[in-house]
């Protein structure tokens, strides 16, 4: 590796951690100042207001890493290029291709540590993050975090239950009922309760105000009990996964849950995809940052490092205002979520290319 280079990705590098180091404090203080009064009043231990910190710094570290990326890189390629080095380097006979090298490196190597966060330690955080959230600092958190009314499952190829609310603390559900489909498709059975609880002494179920119509050839048999006990292959807590459950999942256990969502008919599954997607789409988005960053600052303009720095903020709320908005039409739309994580990226990779294409010039 050539010496300009190793000086490139030293500063790069080491820039980058700086950012790291003076925002995410600064993200602390601000979350610890809204959230203080909420956290007493809970009487709070502080070894989980601690460990909930650790999960907060690593949860927004790897959401915003992106960012933090693009900034410093913008920053010491504007100090590079206010000091006329950029222009010595290459006055040497260096192409610019050649000297954004480096940085996509740095690009790669900040990528690859990013993706292993993403599929093993941010689901770890990720769940402590917003278990704390939930638990002590939404009002009403615990109900809140699982789906709780309205719930329609599909359980295998021929078995569909709904539930009409559901109370996580009695684990109790009202309105349940449940219908099982013959081979061609037609009605084998419907159960219907009034009021469905688990009894976790034997993993069992009482039902209340149950009635069972089995369809028959000729005529329907009903089944009418004021109470009845049973056993199913499923808890009514797997039914109402909390809202945020993708996000806690590995890799391997994110994809064997978005299959097991889909077969049951999730009406969640656009957001899990969201999830998975972007998981992969957001290391990518360091490279294209970085073009963009070098592409931007590597000129030595009026204003300086200043105007772009100011080029820069606009630019990454840009993406990131890109980044939100995709990622609820694709939860809430008919936009294929795949498209919808990715059209951020490939809005600014054309941008990207544009720039690098004026840069060279």
């Amino acid at each position: 590796m050539h010496i300009i280079d190793k000086y490139i990705l030293k500063r790069y590098l080491a820039t980058f951690s700086v950012m790291l180091l003076l925002f995410i404090p600064i993200g602390i203080v601000i979350d610890v100042s809204e959230k203080v009064n909420r956290m007493l009043q809970n009487k709070v231990p502080f070894s989980k207001i601690a460990m909930y910190y650790f999960d907060f710094t690593v949860y927004f570290a790897n959401l915003l890493f992106p960012i933090f990326l693009f900034l410093s890189v913008i920053w010491f390629t504007s100090k590079l290029a206010n000091n006329t080095e950029i222009i010595a380097i290459l006055s040497s006979g260096i192409s610019f291709t050649r000297f954004l090298s480096p940085y996509l490196i740095g690009a790669t190597i900040i990528s690859i540590f990013s993706l292993l966060m993403g599929f093993f330690l941010v689901p770890k955080a990720s769940e402590g993050f917003n278990n704390f959230r939930y638990m002590y600092l939404k009002g009403n958190g615990r109900n809140n975090m699982r789906q709780t009314s309205d719930v329609f499952r599909q359980l295998d190829d021929k078995t569909y239950i709904y539930v009409g609310s559901f109370n996580q603390d009695s684990k109790t559900a009202f309105g349940f009922s449940l219908e099982k489909f013959k081979k061609d498709n037609t009605l084998d059975y419907k159960i219907s309760v009034n009021r469905i609880k688990y009894i976790e002494k034997d993993s069992s179920y009482t039902m209340y105000g149950y009635s069972k119509r089995t369809v028959g050839v000729l005529n329907d048999k009903l089944e009418v009990l004021t109470q009845k006990d049973t056993t199913f292959t499923f808890e009514l807590e797997d039914l109402t996964p909390t809202v945020y459950v993708a996000e806690t999942l590995s890799l391997g256990e994110l994809n064997k849950f978005i299959d097991k969502e889909t077969q049951r008919g999730s009406s969640n599954i656009n957001t899990y995809l969201v999830v998975l997607y972007k998981k992969y789409s957001i290391p990518v988005s360091a490279f294209i940052l970085t073009i963009i960053a070098v592409a931007v600052s590597s000129m030595k303009r009026r204003g300086g490092m200043g105007m772009n720095l100011a080029i820069g903020i606009g630019l990454a709320f840009t993406f990131i205002f890109f980044d939100k908005i995709f990622g609820v039409l694709a939860e809430k739309s008919s936009i294929p979520p795949l498209l919808a994580v990715w059209i951020p990226n490939i809005s600014f990779g054309i941008l990207a290319i544009y720039l690098l294409n004026n840069a060279r010039k």
